[in-house]
């Protein structure tokens, strides 16, 4: 899939966001190994730890639904720039996405900077150190 249109999906889940206490919307477009698209939002709550991400929201789907190989992720956000996955949405993509997943930050002039997730989370904890 063209990563342009991943961006766009992105930008379009964030219309489905709930975030009443924050006012920060943000929405995610993952992208399975075989073409299918996940959306994801942040949906807010007021008791604020039961809150999740849009980046999970997606993953979190995907692998309720049987998928999961994934290639890609757009993240939009409401910064004036780019919206990069706070650090609990970077250890879940590293579980379930694995290093090299390719995250795409999503400006809202759809300007992209795109990293491997190992690039956002260096010396990751991994399941690697619980196999002993």
């Amino acid at each position: 899939m063209d990563r342009n249109k991943l961006a766009e999906l992105a930008i379009e889940a964030k219309k489905l966001s709930y975030s009443p206490y924050s006012n920060f919307k943000v929405g995610a477009a993952l992208l399975t190994k075989d073409g299918k698209v996940y959306k994801g939002a942040n949906i807010e709550n007021a008791a604020y730890g039961s809150s999740m991400c849009a980046e999970r929201t997606a993953l979190y789907s995907a692998m309720v639904n049987g998928d999961k190989e994934f290639e890609a992720i757009a993240i939009a956000g409401d910064a004036e720039v780019y919206t990069p996955p706070c650090g609990s949405c970077r250890q879940v993509m590293l579980e379930l996405g694995g290093k090299e997943l390719e995250v795409i930050l999503v400006a809202p002039t759809m300007e992209t900077k795109t990293f491997k997730l190992s690039e956002l989370i260096p010396f990751s904890f991994d399941d690697g150190y619980l196999k002993k």
